[in-house]
């Protein structure tokens, strides 16, 4: 239970980052919040990828990872444009 908990940190992490990476432009989001939209898309994938039948395979998991990586892709696009104050093109701001 602890390691499951311990992993789905580490990979929450590293998917949450990546997100960010490949959506170009700056997002208005902090690490802590990315960190959370990574864990959940790492916990929502691996459920997923787990009903698809493709969770626990031999070597790297590399379906699960890419579910997992395209839902903080989507998750961090999401809370990106919920924020409060985001700016809009054209100089406008939403409030």
């Amino acid at each position: 239970m602890l390691w499951s908990i311990i992993s789905a940190i580490v990979i929450g992490a590293i998917v949450g980052a990546l997100a960010r990476l490949i959506i170009p432009g700056r997002q208005s989001i902090s690490m802590a919040l990315t960190l959370i939209v990574g864990i959940a898309a790492a916990l929502i994938g691996t459920l997923i990828a787990g009903a698809l039948g493709v969770a626990n395979t031999g070597g790297i998991d590399w379906w699960e990872h890419i579910l997992q990586l395209a839902l903080a892709v989507v998750g961090v696009l999401l809370v990106t444009q919920m924020r409060p104050g985001k700016t809009h093109p054209g100089g406008t701001t939403r409030t």
